[in-house]
């Protein structure tokens, strides 16, 4: 058991030197799928190449870690896991209101995930005390946060996109009234979101795309939301030139069945694509939801052969993925930052990018843009990088080398311990309740 902390004197926080104990949250982390656990594995393992001591605290799925970084469990009942979520209601867990709250919201088609992580958060914390010089959630965004911060623990929360877009883009797209009313109950998450991203004092994004969404869709000062990039493993992410290039393969990571994501669109530039084409060969990295939608899209499209899925790869298989392939696609409608398409250009393949949301922030001139949703225009894309190997080639160039220079995880972990410092621990004493600034 580490030892608490005592407070921090002015003469410590101007001292680069004096090593930090941080505590990242994750309410889940799986290390391969969302997102979330990969960006605890990084940003944990950056900041303690840079000589601080990290740990997690994280909900089911729990994340990979560094083995010097520590992992502290918070088990949930894990129901999507659960291969009968009716069934995972024992009698002792009648005894906490969060372990009933938490099945009740499953089986009436709610998400309490982030709710409940933030309950179990707030009892672990009262039973073993703070021993960190600050906590930084990662999309959690729970009231146990503000609870937290009521306690004068110095807090901050990555918020990487609003969640608002997810729900529009669902709703959007629900075929029926019945199915709307799903997607509504299963968002409502997001009043809680909402509050907490209004009245905690420390909040940042990835990106000023999402800076600005997160001020339009919460209703937090635009000036209240800093601004710190997600980063690319370059160590990892790397061209592999020892690996054949299949000269026919795209690849794409995709959520199946997840509008946002704009497979649907992907697959229809396929179809016309094929035409010209028909050797053309798409490896989506993610699962194949059995009768869903995009199964039923293959089948309409004739696409059965030519579209081939394959999920829960380490990042080293990851990477030999893009190696194989000669052109990377991210057909996304929106992305708060877009860290496929960063990944993409880390191992030097030539990238068509929509335009949604962060994404021209990310790729600049590494990539080839294309309206988002628009499949004649993402078509048109594709079939300029088919035709005109010499600029697929500088495209390939341009992405590595904006990644190398901006988005390396080293980079990324020090401007995080600078805002730790500046924003965080220098101004714990005197930062007055963001909520009543709104008042």
């Amino acid at each position: 058991m580490t030892a608490i902390h005592p407070p921090l004197s002015p003469s410590q926080l101007a001292a680069e030197s004096e090593p930090l104990h941080i505590c990242l949250l994750g309410y889940r982390s799986h290390p391969h799928v969302g997102g979330q656990g990969i960006y605890l594995y990084h940003l944990s393992r950056a900041l303690v190449d840079l000589g601080h001591e990290v740990d997690v605290i994280s909900g089911p799925p729990y994340p990979e870690l560094d083995s010097r970084v520590g992992l502290i469990k918070l088990p949930s009942l894990d129901l999507y896991a659960h291969p009968n979520p009716h069934r995972a209601l024992r009698w002792h867990h009648l005894k906490s209101y969060t372990d009933v709250f938490e099945w009740w919201s499953k089986m009436s088609g709610g998400f309490a995930e982030p709710y409940t992580f933030g309950r179990r958060l707030v009892n672990y914390f009262r039973r073993h005390g703070c021993r960190y010089h600050l906590v930084h959630d990662n999309q959690s965004l729970c009231y146990g946060l503000l609870q937290l911060q009521r306690q004068g623990i110095p807090l901050v929360a990555t918020v990487h996109h609003p969640i608002t877009r997810d729900r529009d883009l669902a709703l959007a797209a629900a075929p029926s009234r019945s199915h709307r009313w799903l997607v509504r109950r299963w968002y409502s998450f997001l009043h809680m979101q909402a509050r907490v991203v209004r009245e905690l004092r420390h909040i940042v994004t990835v990106s000023e795309t999402s800076r600005t969404d997160i001020a339009q869709a919460f209703g937090r000062p635009l000036e209240a939301v800093a601004v710190i990039p997600n980063g690319v493993d370059t160590r990892v992410f790397k061209p592999l030139p020892d690996v054949e290039r299949r000269p026919w393969r795209l690849i794409t990571t995709a959520s199946s069945d997840q509008p946002l994501k704009g497979l649907a669109s992907l697959l229809q530039a396929l179809a016309e694509l094929r035409q010209s084409w028909p050797q053309l060969h798409l490896r989506v990295i993610g699962q194949l939801k059995p009768g869903g939608e995009t199964e039923k899209q293959l089948q309409q499209l004739n696409l059965g052969e030519t579209v081939s899925f394959v999920s829960g790869l380490s990042q080293q298989q990851l990477v030999e993925e893009y190696a194989k392939a000669s052109i990377a696609v991210v057909p996304s409608l929106y992305e708060g930052f877009g860290l496929p398409a960063a990944e993409a250009m880390a191992c030097g393949l030539p990238l068509v990018c929509s335009d949604g949301g962060a994404l021209p922030e990310v790729t600049a001139q590494g990539a080839l843009s294309f309206r988002a949703g628009d499949v004649a225009d993402l078509t048109r894309a594709l079939k300029q990088l088919l035709e005109q190997p010499v600029l697929a080639e500088q495209l390939a160039k341009a992405g590595l080398a904006r990644v190398e220079a901006l988005f390396s995880w080293d980079g990324v972990a020090r401007q995080w311990v600078d805002y730790y410092r500046r924003e965080l621990l220098a101004s714990r004493e005197s930062a007055p309740e963001l909520a009543n600034a709104h008042s």
